[in-house]
């Protein structure tokens, strides 16, 4: 039995990871990641680095991505919850431009899996937010590209009445980036 369970989501290659949680009147253990298992499950990627963030309640980072040496990613929450968001700007998708997005929190313990190809972001939903995510490859600020997280034609549903932010709290960089229509970025690559 693996220790982690793959939900697919309507995006091919997106998926939702459930890991096997033991829990007492302790608190809980729980292995995060498992390359063994990983690939058991059909997630065949080495990450190289992992990034840890804070953000208070209404904070949106994203629309990210890079365009060149582009990044896997495993994300989770370790403190307080998010609404994370994934894009597909695969070119030649079937699903190209069409968004899938998950609560991730402490409480769920779940993880998104964002392949390559993708544009990533969240919204913390919580006073406190602490998120962590493992990447396929570094960071490289000179390919560094992004979405602007209101793009009209993608029509992401951000829950931002439902958790009373009436503004998200954005980046001066997350406010100046294009529509997905306006990007001009070359082809994804290694």
């Amino acid at each position: 039995m693996s220790k982690f369970t793959r939900v697919d989501t309507v995006i091919p290659d997106l998926f939702i990871i459930e890991p096997t949680v033991f829990g007492d009147n302790r608190g809980f253990f729980m292995e995060t990641y498992n390359k063994k298992e990983f690939v058991r499950i059909g997630i065949d990627v080495d990450f190289i680095q992992d990034n840890h963030s804070k953000s208070k309640k209404g904070t949106l980072r994203g629309l990210h991505f890079q365009n060149r040496f582009p990044q896997a990613k495993l994300v989770r929450v370790i403190r307080g919850e998010v609404y994370d968001v994934a894009v597909d700007i695969r070119e030649n998708s079937p699903s190209f431009g069409k968004w899938f997005g998950v609560i991730l929190s402490e409480e769920n313990k779940k993880q998104s899996f964002i392949p390559k190809g993708f544009a990533h972001g969240f919204l913390a939903l919580t006073d406190i937010v602490e998120f962590t995510y493992k990447c396929s490859d570094y960071y490289h600020p000179e390919h560094e590209g992004g979405i602007i997280w209101n793009d009209p034609e993608i029509s992401i549903e951000w829950p931002l009445e439902e958790y009373e932010i009436n503004e998200p709290l954005l980046s001066e960089k997350d406010k100046k980036w294009p529509t997905l229509k306006e990007l001009k970025f070359s082809r994804f690559e290694d």
